[in-house]
């Protein structure tokens, strides 16, 4: 026999719109609710991002019709061998993994200092003004930080009004300039997670390496370092990726340097040999992937 609560829940579920049942159910079903908010993302992670990237590896085997420039979709591997053995592929290459590794070992310089005072040494409200102060540049558009470094870095510009009392001049246009505009605009990728890793770390872990009689340098090798090592993993690879492929501000800042994101865009969308452009391409994502899964050996992608 049917209780009148049982009665009453039935009739209130029967007045109950499909939006209430729905939320309802996704309510009891965790793992429903959870395939249902990733749906939409991971869809557009597999359709469009991930499929357009395999079509571009794709296009790396194809060819191109020097007379007409149609794609050819017969299998060959000379642009991938192009783009390993010709030595001026060779030497681009070489140059732009230089910059990113140079920029990447920069920011961390930058960024080891800058993280640990606003985590250790400074108060909380100045805490969370250099936090606003690592965030607003993000906010700030690409292409007019470029620019404000040409403006800085070009000839009789900023810099060079700057050092001119002493008698030096700016480094002008080329490579350390890239170097300077590309530090200063993936920096803040690198500050954040290591004052999120800081952040973690107890300061009473601090004090007691102190009073076992740890060094400065002792105890940032042996409890600093250890912790903050996921937020140095995790900053490099921002800062490695984003400079290996970046080919907008270099044009700016360097238009006669050429990279291997130049030499990308020149050959897909400026109207050159796309096929090849897709093997240089690929080998940008296989130099990217190595370094991951160098940084993952180290064991700290674990703990992200």
């Amino acid at each position: 026999m049917m209780t009148t609560a049982s009665v009453a829940a039935e009739d209130l579920s029967a007045r109950q719109g499909p939006f209430r049942r729905l939320s309802g159910f996704l309510h009891r079903h965790t793992k429903t609710r959870l395939v249902a908010l990733l749906s939409a993302p991971l869809l557009w992670l597999v359709v469009i991002y991930l499929a357009s990237l395999a079509l571009l590896f794709v296009a790396a085997f194809w060819q191109q019709d020097s007379f007409t420039s149609q794609l050819v979709r017969e299998f060959t591997t000379d642009n991938v061998k192009e783009a390993f053995t010709n030595p001026a592929y060779r030497t681009v290459g070489l140059r732009t993994l230089t910059i990113a590794t140079t920029v990447t070992v920069m920011c961390l310089i930058l960024a080891l200092p800058v993280a640990f005072y606003a985590a250790k040494v400074a108060k909380p409200r100045g805490r969370r003004m250099l936090i606003v102060a690592f965030l607003v540049p993000l906010w700030a558009s690409y292409l007019v930080k470029a620019y404000a470094w040409r403006g800085i870095l070009g000839e009789n510009g900023a810099l060079d009004w700057a050092l001119k009392p002493l008698g030096i001049s700016g480094p002008g246009f080329g490579q350390i300039a890239v170097i300077i505009t590309l530090t200063y605009l993936w920096l803040p990728y690198m500050i954040l997670p290591i004052y999120a890793s800081l952040d973690r770390l107890p300061n009473s872990l601090l004090e007691a390496s102190g009073d076992l009689g740890g060094k400065s340098w002792r105890t940032f090798r042996s409890v600093v370092f250890p912790i903050i090592l996921p937020g140095i993993a995790a900053g490099s690879i921002f800062t490695f990726s984003l400079s290996l492929g970046d080919y907008i501000a270099v044009r700016l800042v360097a238009p006669t340097l050429t990279v291997t994101g130049s030499q990308i865009y020149n050959n897909i969308a400026g109207g050159g040999n796309t096929p090849l452009g897709a093997a240089l391409a690929l080998i940008s994502v296989l130099t990217i992937t190595i370094y991951m899964l160098l940084v993952s050996r180290t064991g700290a992608l674990k703990e992200l």
